[in-house]
């Protein structure tokens, strides 16, 4: 702990860190994770692949559903999210069409208008999401989150930099499992966790402290 003197007061400073090794490892498969969401309870996380998406609980590691997304001759979800109950998920591909699934049965909703949750085209765009790349490109949209003053970022090898204020890389966190030189690896935030996806179908959680 650091200690700041203001105007006489001696006030703490907590310096976040994150663990060297995961405290917990989920296997939603073998396909590249591509993005990441947590259930509004806390209970599940929802991973997106390169082949669809995996509903998955957290405690157990137990598979609920999987998620056969293909649209526009595409099976990559690279934006994954839930409503505010956790009833619904929404998965949106590299052409940006959305679908709606059930979180109770797994099956698709065939019609997602009555669904006013789900982001429209506008949100879609405010999300950062790049239509205009290639699809490839877009398969990565969760490369950086912010732990006390350092940035957690994705780079090549699915490695993950943390980066000063300086701009320099003080820590990085490394996959030799990795096969794919240009995976970046999702990263999210989650309480005191930092979820981390591999190419190879792993979500790793960190204890940030």
């Amino acid at each position: 702990m650091l200690l700041a003197f203001s105007a006489g007061m001696v006030l703490p400073i907590i310096a976040q860190s994150v663990a060297d090794s995961p405290s917990r490892t989920i296997k939603v498969g073998k396909a590249e994770v591509t993005a990441l969401a947590i259930a509004p309870k806390g209970d599940r996380v929802l991973a997106g692949t390169n082949s669809g998406a995996v509903l998955c609980e957290i405690e157990s590691g137990k598979k609920v559903h999987t998620f056969a997304y293909g649209e526009d001759g595409a099976t990559a979800v690279y934006h994954v999210g839930f409503n505010d109950n956790g009833e619904f998920v929404v998965l949106i591909g590299p052409s940006g069409k959305r679908t709606v699934w059930s979180a109770a049965d797994g099956h698709q909703e065939k019609v997602i208008t009555p669904h006013r949750w789900i982001p429209d085209p506008r949100q879609v765009k405010a999300m950062g999401l790049e239509m205009s790349n290639s699809a490839f490109d877009r398969f990565y949209q969760q490369q950086e989150v912010k732990v006390g003053d350092l940035t957690l970022r994705a780079v090549k090898d699915g490695k993950v930099d943390f980066i000063g204020p300086d701009g320099k890389v003080q820590r990085t966190l490394g996959y030799p499992e990795n096969k794919d030189q240009h995976h970046r690896a999702p990263l999210l935030l989650w309480e005191d966790q930092l979820l981390v996806g591999t190419d190879d179908g792993r979500v790793l959680f960190y204890e940030v402290r």
